[in-house]
């Protein structure tokens, strides 16, 4: 199919729930995107942090049609070997205890959510139950998950959301404490703000929550569906922050490309979900496990240095062009925020960018990028020289 013909059979069938850029893609490979009439395009987006290891990689596929060829699904009422070995290769590189493995990241934070109400329950009986989560966040598209958003534009249409959150500052660990009270049950933080513009939060500030927490016996919380799975340059965020979560959520580039999610819980809380109390249908799905089993494979401590020198090569990049439109970049790792000074508009740049072949996101007021972690020095530096020819 040609473009137009991609685009209109879109227009006429799919919800029309995205503000779509107008570009039909076709094939991929490594970091670069190709519609159908062959125009290349450098992604600097990896499917909204999806696709980490790029296009065409011959390892995550060859192990992608093997397990599909074995077994592509029979649920969890039996046992299969890959989401086993996933597990467990997740819990010995983060410390945490135990896995629940989901389709997408508003499922996963759906999950944690339950777990920390459960174990408060559990230990202290009703009313207990509210969940602490910072302004300028974001949580997920689900009832609960959008009450759970630090952003007021999000609590609309869908009324009623579900009850039991507030909101405090991020960085002001005296204001979280003064929003709190005798119900609290667990505070739920991104340690990066992905769609509220990549604000990493500040680093004594997480560390003497996690302490808060611990005094409080309140559960921390970290939706790391962005910032997970060597985004920032290490397997999780919190990982650079010196601390262990009672749980986290993570999505995104989990499977490489490929629907899962799922929740890491510490000691304390591995059984709160006994039998019964939490399930999904798709979760641990073998043919995804095996693709996230490449995953992690591949995302070797070296392979992590490296996301984070290609970050602050990028980064450094963006900001030597000194173009009217950008100021200061921000971020972790390949998760990276370019501020957008005033006169400009964020859309603006992002389809004039599209149109001449580099793929971009937003995020609050400002640019987000999102490069996959294998791209190399040659694609960043042509999605730069875009950048220069259409931006100055």
């Amino acid at each position: 199919m040609t473009s137009q013909e991609i685009k209109s059979l879109t227009h006429q069938y799919i919800m029309n729930t995205y503000g779509r850029f107008p570009v039909a893609v076709d094939h991929g490979q490594g970091a670069r995107l190709y519609d159908p009439e062959g125009r290349e395009y450098i992604d600097f987006t990896s499917g909204i942090g999806v696709t980490d290891l790029g296009y065409g990689y011959q390892p995550w596929a060859e192990a992608v049609a093997v397990q599909a060829g074995k077994l592509n699904h029979v649920s969890n009422l039996f046992y299969t070997e890959t989401p086993a070995r996933l597990a467990e290769v997740l819990c010995k590189r983060t410390g945490e205890s135990c896995v629940f493995f989901a389709n997408g990241g508003g499922e996963a934070n759906e999950g944690m959510i339950k777990l920390a109400r459960k174990y408060s329950f559990d230990k202290y009986g009703q009313g207990r139950a509210a969940i602490i989560t910072l302004k300028n966040s974001f949580h997920g598209r689900t009832i609960t998950t959008l009450k759970a958003t630090g952003q007021d534009v999000f609590h609309n249409y869908f009324f009623p959301f579900t009850e039991g959150f507030r909101y405090a500052e991020a960085n002001d660990l005296r204001g979280l404490e003064a929003s709190a009270g005798d119900d609290v049950c667990a505070v739920m933080v991104e340690l990066v703000q992905g769609e509220g513009g990549v604000l990493p939060l500040d680093q004594a500030y997480v560390k003497d929550l996690a302490a808060l927490c611990a005094e409080r016996d309140w559960l921390l919380l970290a939706d790391e569906v962005q910032t997970g799975v060597g985004r920032t340059g290490s397997l999780f965020a919190f990982q650079q922050y010196g601390i262990v979560p009672d749980a986290v959520s993570f999505a995104k580039g989990i499977a490489g490309g490929l629907p899962m999610s799922g929740v890491l819980a510490n000691e304390k809380c591995r059984d709160v979900l006994g039998p019964g109390t939490h399930a999904t249908t798709f979760g641990a799905n073998p043919v995804c496990a095996a693709a996230g089993l490449v995953v992690q494979e591949t995302l070797t401590d070296a392979f992590l240095e490296e996301v984070k020198a290609k970050g602050g090569y990028l980064r450094k990049g963006i900001e030597s062009l000194d173009l009217p439109c950008f100021g200061k970049t921000r971020g972790l790792g390949l998760m990276i925020g370019v501020e957008v000074k005033d006169g400009f508009t964020n859309k603006d740049i992002a389809n004039r960018l599209i149109e001449n072949g580099l793929l971009v996101l937003t995020a609050g007021p400002g640019m987000r990028l999102l490069p996959p972690l294998v791209i190399t020095r040659e694609e960043m530096d042509k999605g730069l020289e875009i950048m220069r020819k259409t931006l100055s």
